[in-house]
């Protein structure tokens, strides 16, 4: 079966093509760098933990 290929777009400074896994998980990787910010904050500011 063919995987699907995607090309970096202009501006990224790597030139090769990518599969959608390869981006899935790269999205995946920074919206849960980026949720694990937020929880810090949250937990910050309201005082609770491990929620």
């Amino acid at each position: 079966m063919p995987t699907a290929r995607y090309r970096a777009s202009a501006d990224d400074d790597h030139d090769h093509d990518r599969s959608l896994r390869e981006v899935l998980v790269h999205m995946i990787e920074e919206y849960a760098h980026d949720v694990g910010h937020a929880d810090l904050l949250r937990e910050r500011i309201d005082g609770r933990v491990g929620l």
